[in-house]
């Protein structure tokens, strides 16, 4: 009697069809029992032979298509009827002469190579599942299993991989957002039969985790091509390291964005999962190549979009991708700065709110959307702040003090508040960045005023300069004992270098590699003071004179040639080059030239910018002014003195004032009548042109002349204050009296600030430990062979006061317990050891950074030159790192330490017994 069977898939039948023919039997039919129903079409071709597929619900209707068979088809013959109910003669015709059933599970086993056994575990997940593989095996079927079983995952994991279009080893999150960005493939995952999908789905949550579940739901409600960019979305709406506080316009948001997952509600493990790993993509994307790039910013521009359908772009600040959280945290940035900025000119920003704004920093500097421009305007903005922070200190007593604070802190403030200056193109941010420019202004301007009062009362009384170094003096005073000293020199003078260029150049030429920075006895940078007005006749010929002079190139040379004679001076004519020479093959004869014991070079770039181009937006480097790189690969074996005639200012826009004078000169004019506000009456020796007497402006925004780019002639320090910078090629003992030179940036330019007691500012800094780590190190004295007549007060100067700490200081106890700990004194390199005080020094920096500190701020602390900071930080790795775990590593930006704190307690033994 008939019975009831299930309707048959093509995809089985054709699977019979090829075991069948692979038996060779030479029978021409084959009976499969199976519902009589076929919808496919009649006639398969299984390799090369044609196969007719017939229903028959009746013996008649069998042996009617046994009697219909064309000669060349093999019959499959469909039906539900027993073997005892089609009779022996019909089964005569057939196949081993009976019929043969339709095992899901056999065909199973025959597309995995048919020599294997089935899991349970694969079994009991149903019967979906076996027609899933049936039909979707590959014509040459399923790569076998490793062993003789064929387990659940292995099978699976190739369904999923043959149905998504990815490797099966590749079904994880990443994969699964890179097959979300293939539409057709998606397509054909929504035409699964929803058991199949639903299967499949669970499997994927299995292997790729809670990632799968946001991005197959989008795929089943049609928005699989938008999964990168709902991921993003969900790293904006569940944030991630944040507190979970209720926010009623975070779950709307919540809400309105879960018809893109039809319907399904994710939780928090899986939006953090989905939020992550489309993060990842898009990391990996954007330092892909062209076109990847493209879909990368093509995702973000989607997630933006979709953001504001959903009604959520103003919470987009918590992304580190999208490029409008990048325009939200400048924003959040600006109103941290313009809320630090002191309201009135004398006071200073509170430690809170400077944090708050170098917090905000933070944010900027994380989004990899950020425009570097704006962040390292940032970067300025919040040094200027900690500078406002800063106590204003005495007014300095000699011209020398006014000189040294232009170069070593001032020229910092300038430095930062150009970039402030020019701005930021977002309204809200500019804002900010104009009361921080005018705070800073006001403070700046006292100390204008004060330099430039100084300066009128050394010029009047012609008072002798003691240790400071004027421009005429550098020849005699810094070049020539260099000569003596058997050293030969380049000297290059960079035309309208004041303090802020001057630290750009010196610090390309150390980031370079190939230059050592030297100082007086290894201390500050010194600097040199200009004759007046600070223009380029007056102090350009003064310079190469070697006296008060005012003059041409031609008396230039004259004066130069006169006072070294066998000495080369090159102007700007004699370092043009023809094509493919990037120095001029005389110019590299004369510097490589045993016989030429000093080279001079003017190059004028800066001084051109005055007139042509922005000095102000313009990073000075040996990249950017022209011929310095050059110059300076053919100099290596000389003493290198870079030197100016004069600094510069930067034209103030609409804040400039232009005052009426009867001479065309841009900032000094006759003395004709009374100083007006921002000026001086300058009269003496050094007053070198008008007769020796001149009105000059003090205040940078006066100008008296057609307007350029910038200026120099006045009294500002800006244009009076000179840099005096000397390097060596890896040769720190190159100039008797000097040595390598410290970490040559103020403390407020690297360190944050932290909020200590109530109204009081701290920084953070290295507390001192016993009398042992208490010291800070200090070089030993240089011995002074007068070669430069430069003296004490160019030493280096102590670090800022800071208090000592209680005996009971974590920190102190911590230092101690190291450098009294067994292993720690078994681990000193006895070779070359690294002086405890130092280890004390840099250790306790970290501890007070919990566990991060700059190497300059290293070098600071531990009294080493900054070209040294590198050796000495791998020194102290190599100290600390015990068994070679990481105790002491850098960070990517190579420029950060880091001590894990914890670990060096560990390693060391330092937990309390």
């Amino acid at each position: 009697m008939s019975t009831t069977r299930a309707a048959v898939r093509p995809a089985a039948v054709r699977r019979k069809v090829e075991s069948w023919l692979a038996e060779r039997d030479g029978a021409h039919a084959i009976v499969l029992h199976a519902r009589p129903e076929w919808g496919d079409e009649p006639v398969l071709t299984v390799g090369d032979v044609p196969v007719r597929v017939v229903p028959c619900p009746t013996p008649i209707a069998a042996r009617a298509a046994l009697a219909d068979r064309a000669a060349p088809e093999k019959l499959v013959l469909l039906t539900d009827l027993t073997d005892m109910e089609l009779g022996d003669g019909l089964l005569a015709h057939v196949s081993m002469q009976k019929g043969r059933s339709v095992d899901p599970w056999d065909l199973v086993t025959q597309v995995f190579g048919g020599q294997v056994r089935l899991d349970s575990t694969l079994v009991r997940i149903g019967r979906w599942v076996a027609d899933a593989l049936t039909d979707l095996a590959p014509a040459e079927g399923w790569a076998p299993p490793a062993g003789l079983i064929l387990t659940r995952d292995h099978a699976l994991r190739h369904l999923a991989g043959a149905v998504l279009g990815l490797d099966p080893d590749e079904l994880d999150g990443a994969g699964l957002l890179q097959w979300s960005t293939d539409a057709p493939t998606q397509l054909r995952f929504g035409d699964l039969p929803a058991d199949w999908a639903d299967g499949i789905s669970v499997f994927l949550a299995e292997v790729a985790g809670p990632v799968a579940v946001p991005v197959l739901a989008a795929v089943r409600a049609g928005h699989g091509v938008d999964a990168i960019p709902l991921g993003l979305l969900a790293g904006v709406l569940w944030p991630r390291h944040v507190e979970q506080t209720v926010d009623v316009e975070l779950v709307v948001a919540r809400t309105r964005l879960e018809p893109r997952f039809g319907g399904t509600r994710l939780t928090e493990a899986q939006a953090t999962a989905f939020g992550e790993a489309a993060e990842a993509w898009i990391y990996r994307a954007l330092d892909g190549d062209g076109p990847v790039r493209h879909d990368a910013h093509r995702m973000l521009r989607r997630a933006e979009e979709i953001a504001s359908e959903v009604d959520v772009a103003n919470r987009l600040a918590a992304s580190a991708l999208l490029p409008t959280g990048f325009a939200q945290r400048m924003r959040a940035f600006g109103a941290a700065v313009q809320l630090a900025v002191p309201v009135t000119g004398t006071a200073a920003p509170t430690a809170e709110l400077i944090e708050r704004a170098q917090d905000q920093l933070a944010a900027v500097e994380a989004h990899r959307s950020a425009d570097r421009t704006r962040v390292e305007t940032a970067r300025m903005a919040v040094r200027l702040l900690r500078w406002l922070a800063e106590p204003e200190g005495p007014a300095p007593a000699t011209m020398l003090d006014a000189v040294h604070r232009q170069i070593r802190d001032d020229g910092w403030v300038d430095r930062a508040r150009l970039d402030v200056f020019a701005g930021d193109v977002d309204q809200q941010v500019a804002q900010a960045y104009r009361l921080l420019h005018a705070a800073v202004d006001t403070r700046r301007v006292r100390h204008d005023q004060e330099f430039a009062e100084l300066l009128q009362d050394m010029t009047a009384a012609d008072r002798e300069p003691g240790t400071l170094l004027r421009v005429e003096d550098v020849l005699d005073r810094v070049i020539r004992p260099v000569l003596d000293n058997g050293r030969r020199v380049l000297m290059l003078v960079l035309d309208g270098m004041g303090a802020a260029a001057g630290i750009e150049i010196a610090d390309s030429l150390a980031r370079s590699g190939a230059w050592t920075e030297l100082t007086p006895a290894g201390g500050p940078r010194t600097g040199v003071l200009a004759a007046l007005p600070t223009v380029t006749q007056v102090n350009r010929c003064s310079l190469l004179s070697g006296r008060l002079a005012v003059g041409d190139r031609g008396a230039e040379l004259r004066a130069f040639s006169a006072h070294f004679p066998g000495s080369v001076l090159l102007h700007k004519s004699n370092l043009r080059t023809p094509a493919g020479l990037a120095v001029d093959p005389e110019v590299a004869a004369a510097i490589a030239d045993p016989a030429v014991p000093l080279v001079a070079a003017v190059i004028n770039t800066i001084d051109d910018a005055l007139d042509r181009s922005e000095p102000g937006t313009t990073e000075w480097s040996t990249a950017t002014v022209n011929g310095l790189r050059h110059l300076l690969a053919v100099a290596q074996d000389r003493v290198v003195v870079l030197v100016s005639d004069h600094g510069h200012v930067v034209d103030r826009g609409s804040e400039a004032v232009h005052r009426a004078s009867e001479s065309s000169e841009n900032r000094w004019r006759p003395a004709t009548g009374v100083p007006g506000d921002g000026e001086l009456l300058f009269r003496g020796s050094r007053v070198a042109l008008a007769g020796g007497q001149a009105i000059l402006p003090w205040r940078e925004e006066l100008r008296y002349g057609p307007r350029k780019a910038g200026y120099h002639g006045g009294a500002a320090p800006a244009e009076a204050a000179i840099p005096l910078l000397l390097f060596a090629a890896h040769d720190e003992g190159a100039v008797p009296g000097w040595a390598g030179a410290p970490v040559s940036s103020p403390e407020w330019w690297r360190e944050p600030l932290r909020p200590a007691a109530a109204g009081t500012i701290s920084r953070e800094a290295a507390p001192p430990g016993n009398k042992r780590s208490a010291r800070r190190f200090t070089r030993p004295p240089v011995q002074d062979e007068g070669l430069f007549d430069l003296p004490a007060p160019v030493t280096a100067a102590p670090p800022p006061p800071m208090a000592l700490p209680s005996p009971a200081d974590p920190a102190t106890a911590l230092v101690d317990a190291l450098l009294a700990s067994p292993v720690y004194v078994d681990r000193r390199d006895t070779r070359a050891p690294l002086a405890d005080e130092r280890v004390a020094a840099m250790v306790a920096t970290l501890i007070a950074g919990n566990g991060r500190a700059t190497l300059e701020t290293l070098a600071t602390r531990a009294g080493v030159p900054v070209h040294r900071v590198s050796g000495t930080f791998t020194a102290l790795r190599r100290l600390l790192q015990v068994e070679g775990y990481p105790v002491l590593s850098l960070d990517p930006d190579g420029q950060t330490a880091k001590l894990d704190i914890a670990l060096m307690i560990e390693q060391f033994g330092l937990a309390p017994s």
